[in-house]
């Protein structure tokens, strides 16, 4: 009889505690929707300064503000990046991290309309940096307030990472240790649909490719120059020609940046930037070997000199199916969001315009778990990160469904309220993602086992970028 009483009594134990943290979960759920103005407006104004890489001095400076009136201990310039910094709240164990983003693309000012008008501005936020980096600091603050509600033991970091597109902010960050400080990492990505899944993405590798040659007359004395833009051309030529011998998979893109003033004088200078991807870094590095090769031949041919600066390089993300589990089950439960009247007329204008696809706008209140996240044909400096501690994120649907990352239409919907309202599930999903692995250590330990089991034992981390100081003018 007195087993069976225990027996019972234990039970009611569990359950009440279930009961308690559904409570909680429920309580900072609702914290963060009383702040959803609030967050909606700090987004707003990153979105405005639409600041490229390791240029969000604004950007940056307001989301550190905001952290450090909200009770978190903020240590800026960390990694001898300006614009980089660490918020910590808390001390001993476990140490949950959440990552935030905040630059924008070159070339993509846009405003928040449903046809393409640029805003008279140099750069937008075409992948939605602006939504990850304040849904990543309101699901923070979200979970500091519990803690310290509730005297949760435990450290919760945001980390503020800047330069993800292609100035691997992070890499640098993580050659710093400062991501080795947590237990496990956590993210999201803007997207067109709310999804979690055991996704990878491509590693890369990029830089700029500059030759130096002779100018002279075009026309009076050709003879005397040696163009630089030749130099470029022929390059490129090769590295094109290169696309049939490598494999399937990997991805070879390059603009030119710079090819001379005037047809009529032969270019002493020229510049072209190189991006080489593919699902795995070791075949990364075997074909930008071949391009560099290729630029050396291409010096060779046209009597140039030239030099490679290397500018990001970052690993493909290491997936881990414990956290996504866990990722998933929160995501299934705060669920996705309704498109109001007004947001589906601009959605359905948007669809129409060019290179949209026209998919079923309901998707938005959908929820995909373990299907291929669209994203996964990208490069992400998360990928590093992944390496060196357990790392899990979600995609949530800040864009009109059918919108492709880096358009012009994805500064749209991330300028209005689609955006914002994909902003705050994503939100939601990282702070109960945390509170389940401050309450459940054990989530914590079967993520490191699998993350061990997969990266091998014997593993050593060696960035692609080698020992350079970050790229702080790589977008100059």
């Amino acid at each position: 009889m007195l087993h069976r009483i225990m027996a019972v009594a234990a039970l009611f134990i569990i359950t009440l505690s279930a009961f308690g943290q559904e409570a909680d979960k429920k309580k900072v759920i609702q914290s963060i929707q009383n702040r959803s103005d609030q967050y909606g407006q700090i987004a707003q104004k990153i979105w405005n300064f639409a600041e490229v890489g390791y240029k969000e001095k604004q950007s940056s400076l307001l989301l550190q503000e905001t952290l450090r009136q909200a009770g978190f201990q903020v240590e800026a310039g960390v990694a001898d990046i300006p614009t980089a910094f660490v918020a910590t709240f808390g001390q001993g164990k476990p140490v949950i991290g959440i990552m935030a983003e905040y630059d924008a693309l070159p070339g993509l000012s846009q405003d928040s309309i449903p046809t393409k008008r640029s805003l008279g501005g140099n750069s937008g936020h075409a992948c939605g940096h602006h939504l990850f980096g304040t849904g990543s600091v309101a699901a923070a603050i979200a979970v500091k307030e519990w803690m310290k509600e509730t005297g949760q033991k435990g450290t919760i970091k945001l980390y503020g990472c800047p330069a993800e597109e292609g100035g691997s902010g992070k890499v640098y960050m993580v050659r710093a240790g400062l991501f080795s400080q947590s237990d496990v990492m956590l993210h999201w990505h803007p997207n067109d649909e709310n999804t979690v899944s055991a996704s990878s993405s491509l590693a890369n590798k990029a830089g700029k490719f500059r030759f130096y040659g002779l100018s002279s007359h075009a026309a009076a004395s050709p003879e005397r120059g040696r163009s630089a833009l030749d130099a470029v051309e022929a390059m490129d030529h090769m590295a094109n020609m290169m696309r049939e011998h490598v494999p399937s998979s990997t991805r070879i893109h390059y603009v030119i940046t710079n090819g001379g003033k005037a047809p009529n004088i032969v270019p002493d200078y020229a510049e072209v930037y190189y991006y080489v991807r593919s699902p795995q870094r070791d075949v990364v590095m075997d074909v930008w070997n071949r391009i560099e090769k290729a630029a050396e031949g291409a010096a060779l041919g046209t009597g140039t000199r030239f030099e490679v600066e290397l500018i990001g390089g970052v690993y493909e993300v290491l997936p881990n199916e414990h956290l996504v589990a866990v990722m998933g089950s929160n995501l299934k439960s705060v669920g996705g969001y309704s498109l109001s009247a007004t947001e589906q007329a601009f959605a359905k204008q948007l669809q129409q315009t060019p290179g949209m696809q026209v998919i079923d706008l309901s998707t938005t209140n959908q929820v995909f778990l373990n299907h291929p996240d669209p994203s996964g044909g990208g490069s992400t400096d998360v990928g590093d990160v992944s390496w060196v501690v357990p790392t899990v994120g979600l995609g949530a649907a800040t864009w009109v469904p059918g919108t492709a990352a880096h358009s012009w239409q994805a500064v749209a919907a991330g300028g209005m309220t689609i955006g914002k309202k994909g902003m705050l599930v994503a939100a939601k999903t990282l702070a109960l993602t945390a509170m389940d692995l401050f309450k459940k250590p054990v989530l914590i330990e079967d993520a490191r086992l699998e993350w061990l089991n997969k990266r091998g034992t014997e593993f050593q981390y060696k960035s692609l970028l080698g020992d350079r100081k970050p790229a702080l003018n790589y977008r100059d």
